[in-house]
């Protein structure tokens, strides 16, 4: 698990390879198993194949090269009725959207977690038909990966803590 955590990387580019609808649910099944407080699984989730909507839902990014040429998009909503604390069903979105790419990660597809398109956030809630109430909080484009992976790299530890409070 450890190795794949590591290993994991966004993939923005994909072959017109399908992703049969059982792999989807298990993606979607290993995101519900994200954390959230007091298990209110605050989640939704709209699955986007249909190429038309695919476009349509293209325009409202910056990013459309990279869901116009995906299979498949998750829509990753938050469900304010089922909300009790924002901050922390926000986190909790955010730890099923971890959920999420490292189970496609851990079935040989590749993802990629686009935000920047929540700048159009009512115009998706639009054009996806979602209730009132259910908020965009991502996008995950994926498919079987059409580019190969870098090493990348993260910042020493002597970089990231800040601070470490010991029992003496």
């Amino acid at each position: 698990m450890l190795e794949e955590i590591r290993s994991r990387r966004s993939i923005r580019k994909f072959t017109a390879a399908e992703v049969d609808d059982q792999t989807i649910d298990t993606i979607i099944e290993m995101g519900t198993w994200a954390p959230s407080g007091l298990n209110n699984q605050p989640w939704k989730f709209v699955v986007v194949k249909e190429k038309e909507m695919l476009n349509k839902l293209s325009q409202q990014t910056v990013y459309a090269h990279i869901i116009k040429n995906a299979p498949v998009c998750i829509a990753v909503f938050l469900d304010n009725k089922a909300s009790y604390n924002r901050e922390k069903d926000i986190q909790a979105i955010g730890a099923c959207i971890q959920n999420m790419l490292l189970a496609i990660h851990h079935l040989g597809l590749g993802g990629v977690w686009l935000g920047e398109i929540l700048k159009n956030r009512k115009q998706v809630e639009k054009l996806l038909e979602v209730p009132d109430g259910v908020e965009l909080m991502a996008v995950i484009s994926l498919g079987h990966p059409a580019e190969k992976t870098g090493k990348g790299n993260r910042k020493l530890l002597d970089q990231v803590i800040i601070g470490r409070k010991w029992r003496v």
